[in-house]
């Protein structure tokens, strides 16, 4: 954890003095920190909001760099890899569940990024997959029922 806490603060310290091209390197260092620890680390909350972090800051960074469809990228990413682990069975129960706890944390970012930025293909790839339409005359069938959420 110490490894990822360090790295992060170095991308930080990038991003705020704009050498985005430093930051982005240190922010994926440290995601890659988080990937390779995730099922190590004693605390499973610490765990995951390691990925969640990591992905969230290479967001941010994409922001910056005017790549929203990038942003979005690792905004999805996070939110699906979350969702994977809170049905992984191979998984610790205490892992699973703070995966999805946190996957409301990543939905919410996820559709006020959509809000602020608009869809791409991987948001409404990720949003509508496995959607139904609603079989009402009352409601249009541009209505959906969502999954997990």
């Amino acid at each position: 954890m110490q490894h990822w806490q360090r790295t992060i603060a170095r991308a930080n310290a990038c991003f705020n003095n704009d050498e985005l091209v430093d930051a982005r390197e240190q922010y994926l260092q440290a995601l890659a920190w988080a990937q390779v620890l995730f099922e190590r680390w004693p605390n499973p909350d610490e765990a995951v909001a390691a990925c969640v972090i990591s992905h969230h800051n290479l967001a941010d960074l994409h922001l910056r760099l005017h790549q929203p469809e990038e942003s979005a990228e690792y905004l999805c990413a996070i939110h699906q890899y979350l969702l994977q682990a809170a049905q992984d069975l191979r998984l610790k129960p205490e892992l699973r569940q703070a995966a999805l706890r946190h996957s409301a944390k990543t939905y919410t970012e996820l559709l006020a990024f959509i809000d602020e930025h608009g869809e791409y293909p991987r948001t409404t790839r990720l949003l509508y997959s496995g959607v139904q339409p609603v079989d009402s005359p009352a409601i249009s069938t541009a209505t959906y029922r969502y999954g997990v959420h």
